[in-house]
Order: structure tokens, then C-alpha cells, then sequence
């Protein structure tokens, strides 16, 4: 496995991630999450949803780097856009974007980034990531996914003071998922999926003054 993946899936890649819980402190705070089980229910609805529109952007956005069709990376941003309906769900992911073409320009040196808008979404700037290091379409869904994961499981452990091998167990036992879905991202294009609940969560979790995450 390239070196390149490893960092791109790496939380602790400095874009900004620790400061989002991708939903899950608001779905601890309305009940629904309490425990491993709930923790596993909810990663793999998210997966599902906006993991897999993720998958799809990033290994995308991948494509066309590896072409050298920068210009098509602002259409693929207004697309990421379009399949994010909740607006507290699309500032998070520019937010998130921001931060990872700060490190990516200085880690992966690229003409791509300038191609991009000045907040583009995550995804988006993910695959401009891969692109520009290297790696092919199947990398960068494969980030996208287990990102999508990673971040609201370390969150989770955090909010509810879970067992660290616990949750690290509850993610690992996704990995058949989160290949799943990467590899039906490769194969099938651009998904719309959506989770009405999970954008409902986002702009109840928006309008909070005592929250812990910015998303």
C-alpha cells in the first residue's frame, strides 16, 4: 500500500478533521448513539450515504487529474454541491476542503490546485490529493470512505469516553464495507445517495451553542 494512501487516510492529517464529528455528537445528544452497537449502526448508514458520494467525488476528482482535466474539477465541485443538500453539511466539507489544500499544496505539488474554487469540498480536494500523488481512482475512493468512518468513530469514543479498542474494533469490522463501497464508486460513477436523517442531524447540530464539534 502506497505511503501517500496511508497519510491521506490518516486523521491526523492536519485539514481540520479532529474539529468535525461528521454527525455523531448530535446523533449521541438526540439518543441514538450510546453505545458499540449504535456506534456500528451509524457508521454504516453514513458510509452508505455520504461515504459513498464522497468515494465517488474523490476517485473522480482523481480521474481527471491523472488526465490533466483541471478544468473539470470546478464542474466536479458544483457537483458535490448538488448532493449535499443539507448547507450545514456543505460548509463543513469546504471547511474541510480549505484545510487539505493547505497541506496538499505544500505535500503534493500540483496544478490542480489551482483548478479548484477557493473552498472546495472535501471530496473534491481529496482526489486532486491523490492525483497529484500519485495514486489511481480506487486510492482515493478508498480514502474517502474510510474517512467517512474514521473521523465520527474517533469522535464517538471521545464523546461517550469509549473503550479506544472497542471502537477501533467496531471500525475494523467495516473494512469489508468501506471496500465495498469504494470499489462500487470506481465501477459505477458519481452516487446520489442521501440520508434525510443524517441532514436533519447537521443543521439541529448547527444551531447549538454548546457543541463540542463544528459539524
Amino acid at each position: 500500500m502506497s505511503a501517500a494512501l496511508l497519510t491521506l487516510a490518516d486523521s491526523r492529517l492536519p485539514a481540520g478533521g479532529h474539529a468535525h464529528s461528521g454527525g455523531i455528537e448530535q446523533a449521541i445528544s438526540a439518543g441514538l448513539v450510546a453505545d458499540p452497537a449504535g456506534l456500528a449502526a451509524f457508521l454504516l448508514r453514513r458510509l452508505a450515504a455520504s461515504g459513498a458520494v464522497a468515494a465517488g467525488l474523490a476517485a473522480a476528482a482523481c480521474r481527471l487529474v491523472a488526465a490533466g482535466d483541471l478544468a473539470g474539477l470546478a464542474d466536479l465541485d458544483a457537483e458535490a454541491d448538488a448532493r449535499t443538500p443539507s448547507p450545514a453539511l456543505r460548509a463543513a466539507s469546504r471547511q474541510q476542503g480549505r484545510g487539505l489544500v493547505r497541506i496538499g499544496r505544500r505535500a503534493w505539488p500540483s496544478p490542480g490546485w489551482d483548478a479548484l474554487p477557493a473552498l472546495p469540498h472535501h471530496a473534491v480536494a481529496l482526489g486532486t490529493a491523490a492525483g497529484a500523488a500519485g495514486l489511481g481512482p480506487r486510492d482515493a475512493a478508498s480514502a474517502a470512505a474510510y474517512l467517512s468512518i474514521s473521523g465520527p468513530a474517533t469522535a464517538a469514543q471521545r464523546l461517550l469516553a469509549m473503550d479506544p479498542l472497542t471502537v477501533a474494533a467496531v471500525t475494523a469490522r467495516l473494512a469489508p464495507d468501506v471496500d465495498r463501497v469504494a470499489a462500487e464508486a470506481v465501477a459505477a460513477g458519481l452516487p446520489a445517495t442521501a440520508d434525510p436523517l443524517l441532514d436533519l442531524l447537521a443543521e439541529i447540530h448547527t444551531a447549538r451553542k454548546d457543541r463540542y464539534f463544528a459539524s
